[in-house]
Parts: structure tokens; C-alpha cells; sequence
């Protein structure tokens, strides 16, 4: 036992020293990506083994005039993981260190990035700044990489997700482009009665801060651990799939008593795709929906709350370089990013 507690506190001791350096040091951010460069496709978390989604990934590379380089373990399984913690490990450590590799993008998200969080070599990735692509169960790999390489990544789209025109376009801009992306809002509406990705403004205002976020339920998972999320005077983007409004809402209260809400300068909720009262489980007489979840947590802080914003879990898709000065007018349902997340270096 008292060697198991002496390990323990070692890694404990190496993640806060790694995370102190990485705040010492300026933000790095990763070179731009141009026509012809590599990208290492891995499985940092769930598995893809059917050959024809294998295909349709470096498919996807190609389309954007890019060449792939698949991990050496990519395909394989482990139940509902890509392969044994240290195969997926390999293969991101392994696409840092080749020179070859421009960019590593995430397959698909899934489940299991949480398992390397405690096995990465944090200083080969600040050594070998790249892009670093994902979202979903990849905000694991977003919030460590951040904290304890100081390197900018980008909450944006798998390597298998849909790819809609929008989506496209603000993956060109926010990869291929070393300026900074602008004001962002939804795609235009061809029904503005009914609109497809209506904004609410959840409590008004204007904030300032740097990009942090991503998946609620990642965020959640990772509080307590040496890999948690700093919200502080942060824009604070979260987003989520298929939950109910109990569970938003329990998972919302966790970051609340934890401070991160009130500590951020603003918050960005993303669209949040079947987030509704479904099977009544546990055993309500009655409940409470997704928006009005949001007003009765998010609408009570003293900051900014735009909600409805198109990333993450949505056919609509921005790309959105994660660390970088923003700026959010959630009166306007708008967000502006401020600094290029890529460099022309």
C-alpha cells in the first residue's frame, strides 16, 4: 500500500510540475496545414475496424487535398476500444515524433481517451507542436494536451463526421489559414420562422477570454484529476449529445460547486442534439427541458450565456482553435475569435 501511495503521489507531483511549466511557457501554435502535407489518422479512443469507415476516413484526408498515414495499430479492437491503452498511446506519441506528419486527426471519438491522459509524454508533443483535431470523447485529450503542453488544438470535426459545405468551410479557414477566424455565428437560415440552429441569448452580455471546452461529459469526468479544466476568465464552450435534462443538469451542478462556471468569463453551450425528456428515468412525475436546465443554471451567473451555437455534435460544424483570445456578444448570438489558432511558420 505504501508503495501504490508513493506512485501515486509521484505521477500526481510530475503532472502539476508539467502543468507549471506549460503555464510558464507562451502558447504554441501549431503550423498551418498545406496542400500535400500528411495527416496521421488515429483511434485515440473507440474503435474502427469496418475496412469501408477506414476507407471513408482517409477518404475525407484526400478530399481536402491532403495525404494520409494511418496508426499502426488503427483497425484494431478491445472490446469498445481501439485497440490496448498503450497501442493507442503508440500511435499518438508516434504521429508527434514523425517529422513526416503535419497534423493528427482523430478517426472518431467514441470512448477511452481518458485512459492516456496519464501516460502522455506531454513534453514530445510541446516539442513537436502540431495540429491536434477532434471532439467528443477527444476533449480529454484537448484539455490535458492544453494544460500540460501548452499547445493550441482545435475543437472541430472527426475524420467520419458528416462534412456539410458550412462545415468545410470553416475547417479550410481555421486549418489552412494562419489568421484569425472572426466573427462566428450559425449557417443562414432558409426558414427564419423556423429556423434549423436557432440562437437564445441566456443571459446578455459581452466577455472577453481565451477558448476552453468542449464536451460536457468529459469535462465533468475529468474534474479532481490533474487534467481539469481551468475556466478562469476563460470563454467556457460546452456541448453534448443524447442526454436528458436531469443529467445536464446534475452534470452543470458538479461544475458549479466546483467554481468553474462562476470562475469563466462567458459561456458558449453548443446545439445539444436530442438533449430531452425521453424514458422519465429515474422515475419523475414530471420534468424539466434542456433550455430550461440552461436558464435555471447558466441563466443565474453574473457573465455572458449565448446558447445554440453550431459545434460539436451537429451536422453544422465549426472548427474552432481551442486556447486562443476571443470575444463573445451574446446579445448578438455572436463569437469572435481573435487569434489564429495555426501559424504561417
Amino acid at each position: 500500500m505504501t508503495n501504490r501511495r508513493g506512485f501515486l503521489l509521484t505521477v500526481a507531483g510530475g503532472a502539476a510540475a508539467a502543468s507549471a511549466q506549460a503555464a510558464e511557457q507562451p502558447l504554441l501554435h501549431p503550423p498551418v496545414l498545406r496542400p500535400g502535407d500528411t495527416v496521421g489518422l488515429i483511434t485515440p479512443g473507440a474503435y474502427v475496424s469496418d475496412p469501408d469507415r477506414l476507407a471513408l476516413a482517409a477518404r475525407t484526408v484526400q478530399f481536402f487535398g491532403l495525404r494520409v498515414k494511418l496508426g499502426a495499430n488503427v483497425g484494431k479492437r478491445l472490446g469498445y476500444l481501439g485497440g490496448t491503452d498503450q497501442e493507442r498511446l503508440d500511435d499518438l506519441h508516434a504521429m508527434f515524433r514523425d517529422p513526416e506528419v503535419k497534423a493528427i486527426w482523430a478517426i472518431r471519438g467514441g470512448y477511452g481517451s481518458t485512459h492516456l491522459l496519464d501516460r502522455i509524454d506531454y513534453g514530445l508533443l510541446r516539442q513537436n507542436p502540431k495540429i491536434f483535431l477532434g471532439y467528443s470523447d477527444i476533449t480529454a485529450l484537448h484539455l490535458a494536451i492544453h494544460r500540460h503542453a501548452g499547445l493550441v488544438t482545435f475543437h472541430g470535426p472527426v475524420a467520419l463526421a458528416d462534412f456539410s459545405a458550412y462545415t468545410q468551410t470553416w475547417f479550410r479557414r481555421a486549418l489552412f489559414e494562419a489568421k484569425p477566424l472572426g466573427t462566428l455565428t450559425n449557417p443562414p437560415e432558409t426558414n427564419t420562422l423556423r429556423p434549423a440552429h436557432p440562437l437564445r441569448t441566456v443571459r446578455p452580455g459581452q466577455a472577453r477570454g481565451r477558448l476552453i471546452g468542449g464536451n460536457l461529459s468529459l469535462i465533468s469526468r475529468t474534474l479532481g484529476t490533474p487534467y481539469e479544466i481551468d475556466t478562469t476568465g476563460r470563454i467556457l464552450l460546452l456541448e453534448d449529445v443524447d442526454e436528458e435534462p436531469y443529467s445536464i443538469d446534475g452534470m452543470l451542478t458538479q461544475l458549479r460547486l466546483a467554481g468553474k462556471l462562476q470562475a469563466a468569463a462567458g459561456i458558449v453551450f453548443g446545439e445539444c442534439h436530442n438533449c430531452r425528456p425521453r424514458d422519465y428515468k429515474p422515475s419523475f412525475e414530471s420534468t424539466l427541458s434542456f433550455g430550461e436546465v440552461l436558464d435555471g443554471i447558466l441563466g443565474k451567473l453574473a457573465i455572458p450565456v449565448l446558447s445554440g451555437l453550431t459545434f460539436g455534435h451537429t451536422e453544422d460544424q465549426l472548427t474552432l482553435p481551442l486556447g486562443v483570445a476571443a470575444a463573445l456578444d451574446a446579445d448578438k448570438g455572436e463569437l469572435a475569435i481573435e487569434e489564429a489558432g495555426a501559424t504561417a511558420a
